[in-house]
Parts: structure tokens; sequence; C-alpha cells
């Protein structure tokens, strides 16, 4: 082929090839513009069909540019909410999602199919509430009652491809008590994803890696990288793990094996591998404050680690997979350029065996913990424990080290030890403490001249001697003894010591001497621990002596106890309370039995107390498994604010139970309720000057209070409310943080109602005609009910009744009654006579049903009857009776509302009310109270007398139900 026809030849390629190219190029730009109408519009609808959560964005475009060369819809700042219950909540919140169209369905098709997807700078908050439910059911498949019909347009995944690229995911399960935090995860996922069978390649990148169990956190701030080829079955939904690489940290680990979904569970097969790593790459895994240590430490020495979870997990056959695990350490060396000596031959040989995830099958087998620090010091442990609730033990620990070779082995930079410890243990048998049975254990633990010094605080605790014997010969707990002598310390220059001698567990025999001054704010200090404060000091002169039995069958004579116990500016907490007690002084005499409180001042928040009595038989509640405390107090306070006591209020302490931690994230919005101990069982004469709760002011209540297994009692107690006196006796129990439950049985005389109206939010409530009665009116009243989480009242759940006597009263113009006398001509209507006119009325599911009560209008006796509900609905009869006496008479119903009331004269027949459903565990309203369909007046009878039944019972068991105290 000559010159010429080559360059022609040339030339026509690259012209049809220059064609090519433009032509592609020009349905790059043409196609978005032809179809974006369409395909926004079928992801739209795509969305609203299988979408629970509520889908918003702000921008959407179709480009091949994006993602090239795919043809791409991409939403900016894509946001989509959870399901219900959480319908307000962001589920996910994204910078930009696209999702990949396939182009030859696009053009030829008419069909939107959607092969890849993409997500970029996004937020996940996966959550699961206390109750299982979750918050990311967001894809509804709604399988089709009719054959497909393939000729139908729409949009449909068919995945090849998932990209995310710097995703933030949080995972808080509260069922399960874990939480899992995820930063700058990055993840690609590739296969047929829309096969039958698949193998999906994985590429997964975690900057920051948190996870924690019951709020324990076992990782913090790990980096990880996981290499995977798994196999999915989705006619099986079998996943096999074929090629499963991962590195934590340094840490590289393989997984093996498979996982089944079954129809009530799952079938596990997995083991995963460490093998031949270095102890250094295992100890990168641990918390990002040990790792610049671990960076600056010389460590060698190899460690294999291995775990497998084998079996079937299903909850409904109670059913659940066997675990094991070992790791293994050899021939280790840990040393520092400042130590004497390095830390030689650190062996571990650990293996836990766990089937059926029982816990009492639970076996520990720590066949060899060893290492050596020079010839005179030298480590040796061998643990090996089975089950939980009875724990067979078998135990050898011997060793004798210099901690402050320990240290400059370890390089230890927040810590200074000082001291030669030495110890000797050997314990072999059952310990189980229901059955009272304790190893047989002979050995002891030595520390002497102990030096303890941190970064936190710049002196020592010097000079800590501690000697402590164990002895148990027989296997029980008569046989079991404790000796410690001594136990003593110098820090800031005050010396604290401790002796104690423990014998016969079964039946306590102690003799402890302590006596020190400690500024345990100080001492504190030197292991300080972020979000806890405290400050003090404690001052003791202790001699304990005596046997367990003597104070629990009344032989106090036998008990010497005795000695001062003296706290001042003492700042403490509990798990359920959100501030801290702070005790301004509390001095404490130990006499026999009793633990007197001579002086005791508090404050918690804006409240204060003074407490002047005794607790009862303290001894045996440390020593006890369950131990309650007994006591008999007076308590003056010149302030107690109620609502600072709530468990999910805001305040200083960070140290609560995980129930109050759990309840204030799902009720974010909520006070809770107050929480009661469950170990007290205490008295209380008390008197304070003022009591407030959520704005309603109490003065000068004086009464008798209790506390007894959670449950709060008043008897005999009064105050001044509104400027009257009010008696009352309630009890009171929370249920969780957020629910609680109450009866109460009230008295007042004098009572002025606008006052009450005004100032009483729950009056306004349950009796909005107050707002038209002006005078004096006197109450008597039980009521049993539950308190939401807000501590607020739930009306269908109150039940109870009682008798208001209107005293001295005067009501004007109220709508209902003026209503009546707007229909019949009778003006006297809007002022009738009440005073001294009883009403009796029962409250049930909503409802308030009125006993038949008569009053004076002019010359006319109305009387009145029925039925009304807190959210104003009314069916009432009136009676008209006629002058002479009302002998003689007419009817009349009114129904509607308190606002809006409709009158029906010469008639009987009402419309009822439906009452609401309340669930008493739930603590929900299921159904409000609503309009009842038209009933015949027999039918309105028989069921008025099933209410007013209804109603008398529910009275006689609040009655029953506030318990003497």
């Amino acid at each position: 082929m000559s010159a010429g026809n080559i360059t022609s030849v040339l030339l026509k390629i690259l012209k049809w090839l220059g064609i090519t190219i433009a032509s592609i190029l020009f349905l790059m730009f043409i196609i978005p513009i032809l179809f974006p109408g369409q395909i926004s519009n079928q992801v739209k609808i795509f969305a609203n069909k299988h979408l629970a959560g509520k889908l918003d964005y702000k921008k959407t475009h179709l480009t091949f540019f994006r993602h090239f060369p795919s043809l791409t819809v991409s939403v900016d700042d894509f946001l989509l909410k959870g399901s219900k219950p959480f319908e307000q909540d962001t589920l996910l919140a994204a910078k930009d999602v696209s999702v990949g169209i396939n182009l030859k369905n696009l053009i030829f098709d008419q069909e939107i199919k959607i092969d890849e997807i993409y997500v970029n700078d996004a937020v996940a908050n996966v959550f699961v509430n206390s109750k299982g439910q979750a918050n990311y059911n967001v894809y509804v498949s709604k399988p089709s009652e009719k054959p497909k019909d393939t000729t139908e347009a729409g949009a449909s995944i068919k995945l090849d491809l998932i990209k995310l690229k710097n995703w933030n995911i949080k995972y808080n399960d509260h069922a399960a008590n874990v939480l899992v935090n995820a930063k700058g995860l990055n993840y690609t996922g590739k296969g047929g994803l829309s096969e039958d069978i698949f193998d999906l390649e994985t590429d997964l990148g975690i900057d920051k890696l948190d996870f924690a169990l019951n709020r324990i956190w076992y990782a913090k701030e790990k980096s990880l990288h996981a290499d995977l080829i798994t196999r999915i079955n989705t006619n099986a939904l079998t996943f096999v793990l074929r090629k499963n690489e991962l590195r934590i940290n340094e840490l590289p680990l393989k997984f093996t094996g498979f996982v089944s979904i079954l129809k009530d569970g799952y079938n596990l097969n997995i083991n995963a591998a460490s093998e031949k790593t270095t102890i250094k790459d295992m100890l990168s895994v641990l918390p990002p404050q040990y790792l610049s240590w671990v960076k600056d430490t010389k460590i060698e020495g190899n460690s294999d680690l291995f775990f497998s979870l084998k079996g079937r997990f299903s909850e409904p056959k109670n059913q659940k997979p066997d675990l094991k695990a070992s790791l293994k350490i050899n021939n280790g060396s840990v040393s520092n350029s400042n130590a004497p000596v390095p830390m030689n031959n650190l062996n571990m040989d650990l293996n836990v065996d766990l089937p059926s995830l029982d816990t009492n099958k639970l076996l520990l087998d720590l066949r060899n913990l060893s290492f050596d620090l020079g010839k005179n010091n030298k480590f040796r442990a061998v643990v090996r424990t089975q089950g939980m609730d009875e724990m067979k033990i078998n135990a050898n620990i011997k060793g004798g080290i210099d901690l402050a070779t320990l240290d400059s082995a370890l390089g230890l930079k927040d810590i200074e030890l000082k001291g030669l410890m030495n110890t000797d243990i050997q314990s072999n048998g059952i310990f189980n403490l229901d059955k009272k049975l304790f190893p047989k254990t002979k050995g002891y633990f030595n520390l002497k001249n102990g030096w303890l010094k941190t970064k936190y605080y710049p002196n020592a605790i010097q000079n800590i001697n501690i000697l402590a014997n164990i002895y148990n010969t027989d296997g029980t707990f008569k046989s079991l003894g404790v000796k410690l002598d001594p136990f003593k310390f110098d820090f800031e220059g005050n010396p604290v010591f401790v002796n104690a001698d423990l014998q016969n567990f079964e039946d306590l025999l102690y003799k402890i001497r302590a006596k020190g001054v400690l500024n345990i704010g100080r001492i504190y200090q030197v292991f300080r621990k972020e979000g806890f404060d405290v400050s003090g000091l404690i001052m003791a002169d202790l001699s304990l002596n005596g046997r367990q039995s003597y104070a629990t069958t009344g032989q106090y004579s036998r008990l010497d106890n005795r000695g001062n116990l003296i706290l001042k500016n003492i700042k403490a907490t509990t798990e359920y309370l959100p501030k801290s007690f702070f005790i301004k002084e509390g001095n404490f005499e130990f006499e026999n039995e009793k633990m007197w409180f001579r002086k005791f001042y508090a404050t918690y928040g804006k409240s204060d107390f003074a407490l002047n009595g005794y607790l009862l038989n303290t001894i045996n509640y440390f020593i006890e498994r369950k131990g309650t405390l007994h006591g008999k107090f007076h308590l003056k306070s010149n302030y107690i604010l109620v609502d600072e006591f709530m468990a999910l209020k805001e305040g200083d302490n960070k140290d609560k139970s995980l129930a109050v931690e759990y309840a204030k994230e799902e009720n974010p919005k909520s006070s809770g309720v107050v929480i009661v101990p469950t170990n007290l069982d205490v008295s209380l004469e008390a008197n304070a000057k003022k009591v407030e709760f959520k704005g309603l002011g109490l003065n000068n209540l004086v009464g008798l209070a209790s506390v007894n297994k959670g449950e709060v009692y008043l008897k005999n107690t009064s105050f001044d409310i509104v400027g009257s006196r009010m008696g009352i006796d309630a009890r009171y129990q929370n249920e969780s943080p957020i629910t609680a439950n109450y009866d109460v049985a009230l008295k007042v005389d004098n009572f002025d109602v606008q006052r009450a109206y005004k100032e009483i939010d729950m009056i306004r409530e349950m009796a909005t005609a107050a707002k038209d009665v002006k005078g004096i009116v006197s109450l008597d009243y039980k009521l049993k009910g539950d308190f939401d989480g807000n501590m607020k009242p739930i009306y269908p759940s109150l039940e109870g009744g009682g008798n208001v006597n209107l005293k001295d009263v005067e009501v004007k113009n109220l709508k209902m009654l003026s209503a009546v006398g707007n229909g019949i001509g009778a003006d006297a209507f809007n002022n009738p006579d009440m005073k001294g006119v009883d009403i009796k009325t029962n409250i049930k599911n909503n409802l308030i049903h009125v006993d038949p009560f008569t009053f004076k209008v002019s010359v006319l006796r109305p009387s009145i009857s029925g039925t009304t509900s807190f959210n104003g609905l009314l069916d009432f009869r009136i009676r008209v009776g006629l002058p002479p006496g009302g002998w003689i008479g007419f009817p009349v119903v009114v129904t509607g509302t308190h606002e809006k009331p409709k009158i029906k004269i010469f008639s009987k027949t009402g419309q009822g009310i439906m009452d609401a459903l309340y669930n008493t565990k739930s603590n929900k309203v299921i159904r409000e109270e609503k309009r009842a369909e038209k009933k015949s007046r027999a039918q309105q009878r028989k069921d008025k007398r099933a209410q007013e039944r209804k109603a008398e019972n529910a009275e006689k068991q609040v009655s029953r139900d506030v318990k003497e105290k």
C-alpha cells in the first residue's frame, strides 16, 4: 500500500473517531437535557413507594461527569428521617447522594435501572431504643397481589457497585447495650448484588472506631481496614467468608467460615486468627492513651490470637452458639532505656470457653502468666475458673516484685511506684454466695514501704504498708477468715491506719479499728478521673467489735461499736440523681447497733436538709448481699425543690445508671420522675418551711414520711396551699426513670376556688368550670394514677372519687347553665344559688361521673347528674323542678362541650361518652374518649348504673391502695 493510501486511511479513521467522540460528548450533554424530568420523577416515585421515613433534599443533578462514565442522578444536602417512632430524628444526612443509571435500559427500554450508589460526606445515626424499636426500618417492601406487569415503566434497583466516602456512623443499641462510633468510614462494595449468588468484594477503611458494651469501652479510636470477599447466596441467605483480611491498628486478623440467616435466628461458624504476630502489634489495640507508651517502649516477642463462634442462635428455641478464644504470648520482653533490668520471659497462655454463651458455663483457663525482673523479682500465676453463680476455682499466684524496678522496666510516664510487693495465694474449691461456699485458701499479700504518685497531683501517698492474710480450711464461709494488720499510709502529713480481723463469714465476727484524717479531695486528685469531682475531709476514730447475729437477734448489749466519724464539705453523688449532695457537716457517732446522726447539714442544689436520728444495723447493711438500711430521723428544711430530684434533669453528676442515661437519650425533652432507692427502710418526722413542685408552693409542711422498698409514704401530713391547710395521706413509687404511680387521699377546708384556679395547673385542667366559680369550698377526695415523663398526671390513668362541698360560692355565667336558662327563659340560671351544695363525683378512664345534686334557681329546683370528660365533652341530665317544692318538673339534656353546650328541652335522650382506654403497663393512652353512638333510654340507664358501679369500686380500691405506714 502506497504512502498516500495509508495517509488517506488514517485520515478517515481519525475523521470517524472524531465524529464518534464528538457524538459521545454530544450525547453526554444532550441526554441529561432530554431525560431529567422523567428520571427525577421516577426516583421520587420509587422513594415515596419504598421509604417509610421522610426524605428531603435541596437540588438535583443529572450528569455523566460526577461519576464518569456512569449517568448519575445526584441530590445535594440529602436528609432522611427515621421510621416510627423516630420520625423527627435524622437517620442519614449526606452532602450528596448519587445513583448510577443503566444507559442501555434508559435509551432503548425507557426504564430506569439503578446499578450504582454513591454517598459522600454522610452522617448516619442508627438507633435502637430499650424496647427494641429501631429507626432504620425505612425501606418498605409491598408485595403485590397481582401478577407482575412487565410492561409497566418505573424505577428498579440492580446494584453492581456501592461506594461510601467519608462517613461518620453512630450505632447506639439500648436493647443490647452496644455503642459503636465509626469516623472517617470509606467503603466500596462490588459484585452482582442483585444476583441470586454473587461474590461481594469489599474494601473498608475506618479512621477511628470506638466500641462499648454496657458502657464499658473495649475499643477507643482504633483504625480499621478490611479487604473482604464474601460469597452471598440470597436464596439460602448464606454468607460464606472466602477472603477476609482485617487489620485493627497494627494487628492483622483473618476470618473464615459462614453465616446463614434462618427463619428464627442464625447459623454461625466463624473462625478468626491473628497468628505469628508480635506483642507490639497486639498492644496497638490498647486505648489511645497507652499508644504513646507502646511507641516509645521496646517490646519484643510473639503472640497468637484465636477466636471462634459456632452454632445456632435462636431466641424462640433458646439456642445460642459456642464461643472459644485463646491468647498466647511467648518469650516476651519489655524494656526502657532508664530501667536497670528489662521485664524478661513474659509468657501468657489464656483460654476462654463459653458454651451456648452461658456465663454459668464460662471457663477461664489462665494456664500461665509469668515474667522476671532480675534474679529476685519473679511473678507467676496459674488461674482456672469455671462457672459464674457457682464458680470452681483453682488458683496459684506467687511473686515478689520491686515496684520501682517494675515502674522503670515498663517506662510508665503518668505514675510512679515504689515498694516491695510479695504475694503467695493458693485457692482450690467452689465459690457460691447462696450456698455460702468458699474455696480452701491459704495466702497473703504484703506491701512494704509503698509509694504512689501520679501526674495529677504533686504529692505522693507515702509509707503504704499492707499485710493481708486470707485463709479457709474446709470450703465454707464458716472457716473463712481475713486479717488486715496493718493497713496504713501517710498523705499530706496525716497518718491513716486500719486494722481488721474478720472471721466466720456465715455469722461474721468482726474486730475493726480505724483512725486518721483523710483529705479525700486531694487524694482523689491523685487518681483523677474526668467528669468526677470529690472534695472534703473525713476524720475517723472507730472501734467496731461484734458478731453479725448479735444485731439481727437483738443482742445489742454484746456489741461493742463505738467511736466517731466526722465528714466536712463532702461532695457525693448517686447514680439516680442529676446533682451532687454537698455534706457541709456530718458528725456520726457509733453506739452498738446504731449509727447516730448528731449533726448533719447537707444541700442538694437549692434544697437544704438537717437530719437528726439514727441508722440501725449499718454493719449488716455492708455485710449482707442485698442489705437494707433501717433508720428513724427528724428532718428539718427551709426549702425543698422537688423538681431538682427528677432523674433526667440537667446536673453535675456524670456517673448515672444505664437506665437513666438511656431514658435521657430516648426522651430528651423529659425531666423524668424522682427515683426512690430500694434499699432503704427509713421513717422521717418532716418539718419543711417550703416545698416547691413544678411551680406549686407547699408551705409549713409537717407530717410523717417513710421510705420502704422503693416506695414513699406520707401519713398525717399537712401543709398550707393557696391560703388553706390541706391534709394528705399518699404513696409514691417510680416504675422507671420516666414513669411512676401514686395514690393520694386529701382533705381541705375553706379552699378559695378562684385562687386555686389561677395558681394550680391541675385545677385548671381537671375543673375547667372553676373559672366561673368564686368563693370557698371544701374537698374530700381519693385518687390513684400515673405520672408521665415530666412528672405530670396522666389523666386517663386517674381513678377514684370524692365529695366537693360548695360552702360559700358564687356561680356566674357558667355556659352550660346559661344555655339552659336561655332555653327555658329563666335568666336566673346565670346566677344560681349553690351555697352548701355537695357534689359527689367519680373519675375513671378520663371521664368524671357526677352523682345527682340539687340547687336553687329563683323558685326553681334544678337537679343535675351525668358525665363529663377532661377534654370538655358533656352528657348531663337536668330535671328542672317547678314550684311548689320542685315535685313536678321537666327534663333537659345537655350535650356538646363546656364551651359550646347543646340543649334539648323535654328530652331524656342524651348522647353518651365512650371512655378512654389506658394501658397501665406501657403508660399509654390506647384510645381517647369520644362520643358514643345514640342509644335507647333503657340502654342508657343500664350503662349509667354500670358506670356508677365501676366508679364506686374504683374509689374503694383507692382507699385500699393508700396504705397505712
